[in-house]
This record gives C-alpha cells, sequence and structure tokens, in this order.
C-alpha cells in the first residue's frame, strides 16, 4: 500500500502548534513498520536494514523466516489532524538488543499500541511491562497472521491483560484497520486519563 496516498490538511514543512505522539511498540517482526506505513499520510521515515546470516547468532529468526529486513531505530510518520494538531507515529525497534531505545520513546508520548502476534504472546510482555512501568497509557491490537483462533478471554489471560485496556484486532497492512486502532487508543486516553490543555486534539475519526 502506498503511504503517502492520504491527504495532508497540514503542508509538509508548516509547523503545527499541538504535535501529539504515539508509539507503536512489540515484538520483533509482528508488524510495527507496517501499521505506520498503513496510516501515514506521508512516506514514513523508517530504519530498515536487510538482515543478514550474522544477524541471525542474535536475532531469533524460527517464527519470521519469511522476513528479509528489520527496524533498527525507529519508524516515523505522522497524521495531520487539522491546521493545528499532528499526531506524530513512532513505530519502535521489537529486536531485544533494542530495546535500550524504548525508554526515550516513550518520553513525552500521549499513548502507545502494542501489536501482538497471537502466535508469539511472550514476545509482547516486556513491552506491556516498560508501559505499565511508565504509566503509559495503551491498548493491545492483535494482528492478524492467520495463526489459530484464540478468543479475547484467552488472549487477555495469556497476557495478564488489566481488564481496563482495550484489546482490539488489526490488520496492520489495512489503512482502515489501522484508523481504528488509533481511534480506539485516543478514546482509551481520554478516558483514562484528563488529558492535558496543550495535548488535547479534535476527534482522530473525524481527520483519519
Amino acid at each position: 500500500m502506498d503511504s503517502a496516498t492520504s491527504d495532508a490538511r497540514t503542508p509538509l514543512g508548516a509547523s503545527a502548534d499541538n504535535g501529539l505522539k504515539i508509539v507503536v511498540v512489540g515484538g520483533f517482526g509482528v508488524g510495527k513498520t507496517t501499521l505506520v506505513r498503513s496510516v501515514s499520510e506521508i512516506r514514513p521515515l523508517n530504519t530498515e536494514e536487510t538482515m543478514t546470516r550474522a544477524g541471525e547468532a542474535v536475532d531469533d529468526t524460527s517464527d519470521v523466516r519469511g522476513k528479509i529486513a528489520t527496524t533498527v531505530a525507529f519508524d516515523f510518520g505522522r497524521i495531520s489532524l487539522d491546521a493545528r494538531n499532528v499526531l506524530y507515529l513512532f513505530g519502535a525497534p521489537g529486536q531485544e538488543r533494542f530495546w535500550f531505545l524504548w525508554d526515550r520513546l516513550f518520553s513525552g508520548t500521549l499513548g502507545a499500541v502494542v501489536l501482538v502476534d497471537t502466535r508469539r504472546i511472550g514476545d509482547s510482555w516486556y513491552a506491556i511491562d516498560r508501559l505499565e512501568h511508565h504509566g503509559t497509557p495503551f491498548i493491545v491490537a492483535c494482528n492478524d497472521f492467520g495463526g489459530p483462533a484464540h478468543t479475547p478471554a484467552e488472549i487477555r489471560e495469556a497476557l495478564d491483560l488489566d481488564p481496563r485496556v482495550p484489546l482490539v484486532g488489526c490488520d496492520a497492512r489495512s489503512r482502515e484497520s489501522g484508523k481504528q486502532v488509533l481511534i480506539t487508543l485516543v478514546q482509551h486516553i481520554k478516558n483514562s486519563r484528563a488529558v492535558p490543555a496543550a495535548q488535547a486534539a479534535p476527534p482522530l475519526q473525524e481527520y483519519v
């Protein structure tokens, strides 16, 4: 999907008064880069590098054998909500050796999406732990890889997920599906805490 097809309501290069930061985190190869690419109005900045045999000794690729590139810093995309409000999307690298970057990415974050491959539930525990540690509102989105179906109750139990945290299904390749994930996150943020006036933004569904 072409990531630069949506209408930009704030010209590129123009500054917005209110920048809202959202981070997409999760395990290795769960679709974070794909999600950022599918919803961004600009062609996302990414730091993907070709995977090599040398990396196989460091990263566990047994469950993502078709993966040929990986994020080594972060992905960046944006959605202009209106002339004054811009949503900035950061996709975090999933490999354990890059987890040290996460705490810095969480700084100033309005909320986060934890993207999950239900075939590899354990890969998501660290992301949830760090977000809870930082007190960052988050939702969990299960990316559809065509694996065995699990009920929401089973996924919540496997993740030891707080009942107040929204759990949704998604297809990271679909812009419409990605939009619904972001709308769910923004609604959760509004419901979970009073958003400071400096961070308040119009309803996301009106613009994405």
